[in-house]
C-alpha cells in the first residue's frame, strides 16, 4: 500500500504523460514500472498491456480488472504552405473546448514541441463569423513556423504526428484537488495500479488478471481485441467519468465530485448485471464507502466490450468523477480516488466462486 504522497505523485505523472489513442507508449511504460513487483505482464501490437498476479493459482475464479490508457487529443492531417498544421480530433471534442488552447506536437525525433490551436482573430471576422464561432475544420495548429519548408526541416513535424493538450498537473494540498489533463482515464489507471498493489498478494479467493487497454476513446478497440485473448468470471472497469454536478440540479446529480465513485447501471453500451451491481452496492454500504448510482443516456466504457465476451462476463464500472472531461483541464478530488480503490479492494476480497455463480 502506497503512502498518500506516493499516490499523489503517481496521479500527477499519469496525467502529464503523452498518450492519445494509438500512441499510448509513454503511459504503458509508466504502468509497467509501477506494477512489475506484483504482476507478470506482456503486450500486443495495439499496446494493450496484459497482466496476471504473480500469486494466481490457475484454479480459482478470475477477476478481470481494466482501465484504458489513452486520452483524447488530435492528429496532424497535413502540413499547410503557410506553416500551420491541419488536424483532426482523436476522440470526442466540443469545438468550444479546443480553440486558443496550448498543445504539444510530436516531432520526427519523438520530442514534443509547444503549439497553439489557432483560429481567425475577431479583427478579421465578419459579423456572422463572430456570432457562430469556429468549427474544428476552421482551426489550425501553429507551432511558430512560417512555411511548409520550416515545418518539415526546422520543426521536423510529420504527417500523422500525435498532438496532446499542453498541460501540467497540479495538486492543491489545501483542498485535496488535482487539476490536470487526461483524467479520462488516467485517474482510472491510477486506481487500477493501487488496487493491484493492495490485492495482488494472494489473499483473496480469486485470481486477478486484466488489461491496461488502448484506444478506448476511438471505439473500445483495445478492449475488443483483449476479449479474444482473455476470459474471466467477472470484470471491474475503472473509468474517469464526466462529473455532472456543475451542470444539473441536486435532484439530477449522479456523478458529483467528492461524493465517491459512480456505479453505472445503464449507458448506450451496457446494461450492468443487476446482481453483480447489487453485490457491489451492498459491499459499499457494509464498509461505509460513499458511492453514486447513475443511469446515463449517453456515453460508454470498455465494459461495453468486456461484458459481451465469451458467454457474457458480469461487469461493473467504478467511475471516478472528473469535472470537464474531453477538454484540456479537469478537476479530480483525491478522496474519490481513494474511495474507488477501497471499493474495488473490498469487492475483490469478498468475491468467491459461490457468490460469482449467483450473478
Amino acid at each position: 500500500m502506497r503512502t498518500k504522497n506516493e499516490n499523489i505523485e503517481l496521479i500527477k505523472k499519469l496525467s502529464d504523460v503523452n498518450g492519445i489513442s494509438g500512441f499510448e507508449d509513454e503511459v504503458v511504460e509508466l504502468c509497467k514500472a509501477e506494477i512489475k513487483d506484483v504482476v507478470d505482464f506482456d503486450e500486443d501490437s495495439l499496446r494493450n498491456l496484459y497482466f496476471s498476479a504473480k500469486t494466481n493459482t490457475g484454479t480459482r475464479p478470475k477477476v478481470w480488472l481494466d482501465a484504458h490508457t489513452d486520452e483524447v487529443g488530435f492528429i496532424v492531417q497535413y502540413l499547410k504552405n503557410n506553416g500551420t498544421l491541419q488536424f483532426l480530433p482523436v476522440g470526442g471534442w466540443a469545438p468550444s473546448s479546443v480553440v486558443a488552447s496550448k498543445v504539444r506536437v510530436q516531432t520526427k525525433d519523438g520530442a514534443y514541441i509547444p503549439g497553439i490551436v489557432a483560429a481567425k482573430p475577431p479583427h478579421f471576422m465578419s459579423e456572422a463569423e463572430r456570432s457562430k464561432g469556429p468549427s474544428l475544420e476552421q482551426m489550425v495548429i501553429d507551432v511558430g513556423a512560417r512555411s511548409l519548408d520550416e515545418l518539415k526541416n526546422n520543426f521536423k513535424i510529420p504527417v500523422a504526428a500525435p498532438v496532446v493538450p499542453n498541460v501540467t498537473c497540479s495538486y492543491d494540498e489545501a483542498n485535496d484537488l488535482f487539476l490536470g489533463k487526461a483524467f479520462d482515464c488516467r485517474i482510472g489507471v491510477a486506481a487500477l495500479i493501487e488496487t493491484l498493489n493492495q490485492t495482488a498478494n494472494g489473499g483473496a479467493e480469486v485470481d486477478i488478471i486484466g488489461t491496461f487497454s488502448a484506444q478506448e476513446e476511438v471505439g473500445l478497440r483495445g478492449a475488443k481485441a483483449a476479449v479474444n485473448r482473455l476470459d474471466a468470471d467477472v470484470a471491474i472497469v475503472f473509468e474517469g467519468c464526466p462529473a455532472d454536478d456543475t451542470f444539473y440540479g441536486e435532484e439530477a446529480i449522479q456523478c458529483g465530485m467528492r461524493r465517491g465513485p459512480m456505479l453505472r447501471h445503464f449507458d448506450v453500451t451496457m446494461i450492468t448485471n443487476p446482481r453483480f451491481q447489487r453485490f457491489v452496492l451492498d459491499v459499499a454500504e457494509a464498509f461505509d464507502i460513499p458511492v453514486q448510482e447513475a443511469v446515463r443516456s449517453g456515453g460508454g466504457t470498455n465494459a461495453g466490450a468486456l461484458h459481451l465476451a465469451e458467454n457474457g462476463i458480469p461487469t461493473v464500472v467504478i467511475g471516478v468523477p472528473v469535472r470537464y472531461v474531453h477538454s484540456h483541464h479537469g478537476f479530480v478530488a483525491y478522496e474519490d480516488y481513494v474511495a474507488a480503490v477501497d471499493l474495488a479492494k473490498r469487492v475483490i476480497e469478498k468475491l468467491s466462486g459461490d457468490i460469482i455463480a449467483g450473478f
